[in-house]
């Protein structure tokens, strides 16, 4: 295979540009998208059916469609409808914050959920408040359970993040696209691309291993 470095090393400035964009387009979407799974996993456990329904519509919808096409409903519908006109930026963090906030608020659900029913009733019990054993004695719990969800939900992030190039926002795998057009060569954008999601994916991994042994 005639592999050619001096096209990865021309690039290779914009692959790091690339990287550090993918790396905020993920964090900013991590963030975005627990704030409002936090919410709509508690809409999700409502005890009443009518108030549950939107959140539980939100949550099929969001992960029984493609990320591909929220990408571009909120590309070309969304943010024009907000903003006035496109904005790669602004789309790409929309559509994964909304897209990450579905299974966000599954992970809350369900982490709240694994908490012993007993726990709850006993902090009621000694006098707290609904809102207080929440805070103090669930959440604190279910957070612990949540991390290694959590984890893998980022690192999902990092990796979806390269759909964002269909919208021209200037991740990794657009400049991959990018030096494939110039030079109409496969190997050296594709491969320069997937070395560095696995270096991302890998240190994330390590990184998530040592706050698991620390908690």
């Amino acid at each position: 295979m005639d592999f050619r470095f001096n096209i990865v090393g021309d690039y290779l400035p914009l692959f790091l540009r690339g990287t550090l964009y993918t790396i905020g387009f993920s964090i900013a979407s991590i963030i975005i998208g627990s704030l409002l799974g936090l919410a709509i996993g508690f809409g999700r456990m409502a005890k009443n059916p009518v108030a549950r329904w939107p959140f539980v519509a939100y949550i099929n919808f969001l992960r029984g469609t493609p990320l591909y096409v929220q990408i571009l409903m909120v590309h070309f519908g969304v943010v024009p409808f907000f903003y006035g006109s496109t904005n790669a930026l602004i789309s790409g963090v929309v559509a994964l914050s909304l897209n990450s906030a579905a299974y966000s608020a599954e992970i809350f659900r369900a982490g709240i959920q694994s908490i012993d029913p007993g726990q709850r009733e006993a902090a009621l019990s000694l006098g707290m408040t609904g809102r207080q054993t929440m805070r103090f004695v669930i959440l604190p719990q279910a957070i612990k359970r949540m991390v290694p969800a959590f984890g893998n939900e980022f690192i999902v992030l990092v990796k979806d993040s390269s759909l964002l190039a269909l919208i021209a926002a200037p991740e990794i795998m657009y400049w991959g696209n990018t030096m494939k057009g110039q030079y109409m060569r496969i190997w050296e954008p594709y491969l320069t691309a997937a070395v560095i999601y696995f270096v991302l994916t890998y240190l994330l991994n390590k990184l998530l291993a040592y706050i698991e042994r620390r908690m």
